[in-house]
C-alpha cells in the first residue's frame, strides 16, 4: 500500500497487518485490482468527479491509478444514451469497496470472538457499527450462520483486530462440476425465482441450465461472465415488493467464486438510504454481504449467469455502464421509481448498445390515464397523480425488476439454444450468439439477521396489491431523508433536467373523452325526457 496506505489506515496500523498475515488480492471484476488505489474521498488528486467525490465523502472507495485510463463521458448525452466509442480499458470512476483490506479462507469461532487467517494465525475479531436507521443487523442467527463455513472478509485492522464490514460466505459460488440441469418442459424461470416463497430460508443453489458442448463447463476457469441480478422483496417493506435489479460482470475464478464480480446498482441518489446504500460500481460481496447494506441480508436473491470464450460483450455492457454512472453522477439523468429505476436504466444500457431486449408492454394507458384522475382527485395531488400514471404506463421490462430479468433471461436461453440474432441489432452483440458458453442460474438465500425474512419480487401490479397490505394505511414504509446533490455542483445537462408534464396528453385526451360521454348521456337524457313530457302534455 506504500504512503496511501499509510495516509488511510495509519503505518502502526498497517505494519500490524503485514505481521498478521498476507491480505488476499482478487481483481475488481474483469480489471486488475493492481490498476486502481484505495483512499478515502474525497481526494484532491484522484481523477474521479467532483460529483461523485460528493456522493462518496468519507467513504472507502478504489479509484483509477496515476496513468490508468477513466471512462470518458458526453457532455451532449444523457444517461444510457451516451454508448459511442466506448473504451473497453478504460476504468470506472468509482468502484465502492467500503474498506481497504480484504482476507480470504477465514473462520469465525463460535462465539464470534476470533477470526482464523488462512495461515493459521488467530486474531480478535469486530463488526462494524450498526447504522442507526438500519432496522436490522447482525444476532445470534447470524454469527451461527457465519461460524459454519469458510468466509471472505473486507474490512479494516484496527490495533490487534480485524473489524468485518463484508463477510461473503465461501461456499456461495458456481459449482463448475455440475452436471447440465436445462429447464424441463412446464418449468420457467418465473418458477425458479418464486420457489418456496422466494426461498430466503432455501440453500444456496448453482444449476447448469445449459452449456454449448457436453464438459464445456468444467473448463470455463477464465472466462468473463454477464450476471443478472434480481435481490427479491424485502420483508418489512411494502414499497419494495417489486425488488432490485443489477447487472454483474467479471472473471470465472478455478473455485468458482464470484464474490469479487463487479455489481452495476443504479439507486435512489436524491435521498439518504436508512442503510447506506449509495448507487455505484460495487464489489459483489459488499454489494450483498455489507453488515448494513448487503442485499442478502434484507431479501433473497437471484442470478443469471452467462459464460462467454471472448470478454467482448460482457466488457462492452461495464463499459457502458461506466459511463452512464458518469451522467449520473452529474444529475444529467436522474433516478425515478417508474421511469428510471434500477431495471429501466440497465435495460435502456443493453437496447442501446443493441440487445433489443423483448418488451412486455405496459399495464393499459386506458387504466393509467383513469388512475391519473383518481389519484388526483382522492390525493389533491396532480404529482401524485402523475406517479401512478407513469407507474401504469411504464413498459414492463423497464418498470419490475422481476420481469426484466425473465426476459433477459428467456432471451439469452433462446439464444444460446438456437444461436439466433434477432434480438442482436449491433455487430458488439451479435457476437454473443456465437459466444456463449455456459448459462446459471443461482439461487443465493438470505443470510439469517434481526431482519424478517423476504420473498419472491412481484412480477405485476395485481401480484404487488395481493402480496402488500389491502389497507395502505398499514403498510410499512420505511422514512428516508432527502439527499440534493449541491447546485454548485451542477452544470451542463444538469441544468436542463428532463421533467415530465404533471398532466399527461393521454389523461387530458381521457378527461375529455369522459366530460364529452357524460355530456353526451345528459344531452340525451335530457332530449328523453323533454319527449315524454311532450307527449304527457299533449295526452
Amino acid at each position: 500500500m506504500g504512503k496511501l496506505g499509510c495516509w488511510v489506515l495509519g503505518c502502526s496500523q498497517l505494519l500490524v497487518a503485514a505481521q498478521a498475515g498476507e491480505v488476499a488480492k482478487y481483481p475488481l471484476g474483469q480489471y486488475d485490482s493492481e490498476q486502481f488505489i484505495t483512499l478515502s474521498m474525497p481526494c484532491a488528486h484522484c481523477q474521479s468527479l467532483p460529483q461523485a467525490q460528493w456522493y462518496f465523502k468519507n467513504e472507502t472507495v478504489a479509484v483509477p491509478g496515476a496513468g490508468q485510463s477513466l471512462t470518458s463521458f458526453s457532455l451532449d448525452k444523457r444517461g444510457a444514451d451516451d454508448v459511442a466509442s466506448l473504451d473497453l480499458h478504460a476504468l470506472p470512476g468509482v468502484v465502492w469497496t467500503g474498506s481497504t483490506q480484504q482476507w480470504t479462507h477465514t473462520h469465525l469461532s463460535a462465539d464470534g470472538k476470533r477470526l482464523q487467517l488462512a495461515d493459521g494465525k488467530e486474531m480478535p475479531f469486530g463488526i462494524v457499527p450498526k447504522i442507526p436507521t438500519n432496522l436490522s443487523y447482525w444476532n445470534q442467527d447470524t454469527q451461527a450462520f457465519y461460524a459454519q463455513r469458510a468466509l471472505s472478509i473486507r474490512g479494516e485492522q484496527v490495533g490487534l483486530t480485524i473489524v468485518a464490514r463484508t463477510l461473503w460466505p465461501e461456499d456461495f459460488r458456481l459449482n463448475l462440476q455440475a452436471q447440465a440441469q436445462p429447464l424441463q418442459q412446464g418449468e420457467s424461470l418465473e418458477q425458479l425465482v418464486q420457489y418456496e416463497q422466494g426461498g430466503a430460508h432455501s440453500p444456496h443453489e448453482s444449476r447448469l441450465l445449459w452449456q454449448k458442448a457436453p464438459g464445456v463447463a468444467q473448463s470455463l476457469t477464465g472466462k468473463a461472465v454477464l450476471g443478472v441480478l434480481l435481490n427479491g422483496a424485502q420483508g418489512d417493506d411494502d414499497e419494495a415488493h417489486g425488488g432490485h435489479f443489477a447487472l454483474t460482470t467479471g472473471i470465472i475464478s478455478a473455485d468458482g467464486s464470484y464474490h469479487h464480480w463487479l455489481v452495476n446498482n443504479y439507486y435512489n441518489l436524491a435521498t439518504n438510504s436508512e442503510k447506506g446504500i449509495i448507487a455505484g460500481v460495487t464489489p459483489f460481496d459488499k454489494y450483498m454481504a455489507d453488515l448494513n447494506s448487503g442485499q442478502a441480508f434484507y431479501r433473497p436473491s437471484y442470478m443469471l449467469v452467462a459464460v462467454f470464450s471472448q470478454a467482448a460483450v460482457p466488457d462492452t455492457i461495464q463499459a457502458a455502464s461506466n459511463r452512464t454512472y458518469q451522467h449520473f453522477y452529474r444529475n444529467d439523468f436522474v433516478y425515478d421509481h417508474a421511469l428510471n429505476n434500477c431495471a429501466g436504466i440497465s435495460v435502456d444500457v443493453l437496447r442501446n448498445l443493441g440487445w433489443k431486449v423483448p418488451e412486455s408492454g405496459g399495464e393499459s394507458l386506458l387504466k393509467a390515464s383513469a388512475a391519473y384522475w383518481y389519484i388526483a382527485a382522492t390525493e389533491r395531488s396532480l404529482t401524485k397523480g402523475r406517479a401512478i400514471y407513469d407507474y401504469l404506463n411504464t413498459e414492463m421490462t423497464r418498470l419490475f425488476p422481476a420481469v426484466a430479468f425473465d426476459a433477459i433471461g428467456n432471451d439469452l436461453l433462446n439464444i444460446a439454444h438456437t444461436g439466433s440474432t434477432q434480438t442482436l441489432a449491433s455487430p458488439e452483440m451479435q457476437a454473443m450468439a456465437s459466444q456463449i458458453e455456459a448459462i446459471y442460474f443461482v439461487r443465493i438465500p438470505q443470510i439469517p439477521s434481526s431482519r424478517n425474512a423476504g420473498l419472491a419480487p412481484v412480477y405485476s401490479f395485481e401480484q404487488y396489491l395481493k402480496q402488500a397490505p389491502a389497507d395502505r394505511s398499514q403498510w410499512k414504509i420505511i422514512p428516508v431523508t432527502p439527499n440534493p446533490l449541491p447546485d454548485k455542483l451542477k452544470n451542463g445537462l444538469a441544468l436542463k433536467p428532463q421533467t415530465p408534464a404533471l398532466m399527461p396528453f393521454p389523461a387530458l385526451l381521457f378527461l375529455i373523452s369522459v366530460v364529452g360521454v357524460i355530456g353526451l348521456l345528459f344531452k340525451l337524457a335530457y332530449s328523453g325526457i323533454k319527449h315524454w313530457l311532450k307527449k304527457a302534455y299533449i295526452k
